[in-house]
């Protein structure tokens, strides 16, 4: 377990960069190819607005690295964390860990993304995609990351936990993101059983509709057992599902000055959340 978490912790920059590329492109070849719908838009268009967000949340990150180093080395210092009031083996401390950044630093901000009028305003700009694929995974205005990297040095900060957990939680996040949001067209029975236990791309489609109160669900990342504790997990008829968002202006989907000026725009009657 030593010799696994270490991979992670000295895991250089490119070959998570080769990591990330591997898993947008596997979804992009296999929903080109098993689509949950035909495409009917210009993908690589779309790509490129999404795909630029992705660069600015990638600045972020490389911020928020460094805040995260200081995090971490205060709260092995302090002893401060969960982690540290009790002995168990890595294996229970890095079920631990995981489990809180999924609650904390997925379904908790996204939960309050949808649930707070200032950051729902930012958070429209991922749900005004109206061409829901693999690149909307990373489809976040710059300030919506920011929260969301937040939340995880939080879950960090009360767990304790070692470097090593959170940067192989990173990689699992990486792979769930694009998996959660691509067209893959995985077999309906087959997306239901997983649901159980994981978010699934059938699953959070139901987020992505354009209108409340499915807009409202589905919030989980990886597990989708804090759906179904909260009493937010829905599963109906795909065939009923539009993306995109009510409120805005759906034929501006892809025109990046609009998304990143999207949560300031007092045309948007953002009254109606």
């Amino acid at each position: 377990m030593d010799a696994f978490l270490l991979f992670f912790e000295t895991m250089p920059i490119w070959q998570k960069l080769i990591w990330l590329v591997a898993v947008i492109t596997l979804f992009w070849v296999l929903e080109g190819h098993y689509p949950f719908r035909k495409a009917t838009y210009k993908k690589w268009k779309h790509a490129k607005t999404n795909l630029t967000l992705l660069s600015f949340t990638m600045i972020i990150n490389t911020v928020f690295g460094i805040a995260t180093a200081g995090i971490f080395l205060w709260g092995q210092e302090a002893q401060f964390g969960i982690l540290h009031w009790f002995e168990a083996p890595v294996w229970v401390e890095l079920g631990i860990s995981l489990l809180v950044l999924d609650l904390v630093a997925q379904y908790g901000v996204h939960y309050f993304l949808h649930k707070n009028k200032w950051l729902w305003h930012l958070h429209t700009v991922h749900h005004s995609d109206t061409h829901l694929d693999v690149t909307s995974g990373t489809r976040h205005h710059p300030m919506d990351f920011i929260m969301r990297e937040l939340a995880a040095l939080f879950a960090v900060l009360i767990t304790g936990m070692p470097i090593s957990f959170y940067l192989l939680y990173r990689i699992i996040t990486i792979f769930f993101t694009y998996w959660t949001h691509t067209s893959f067209a995985v077999p309906e029975k087959l997306d239901r059983v997983l649901s159980y236990i994981i978010v699934t791309p059938g699953m959070h489609r139901f987020h992505h509709h354009r209108e409340l109160p499915w807009t409202d669900t589905n919030f989980g990342n990886i597990l989708s057992i804090w759906d179904r504790l909260f009493g937010t997990f829905l599963y109906d008829d795909p065939s009923k599902i539009q993306f995109g968002l009510d409120i805005i202006d759906e034929t501006q989907t892809d025109a990046l000055k609009y998304q990143l000026t999207l949560p300031f725009d007092k045309r948007v009657n953002y009254k109606n959340k």
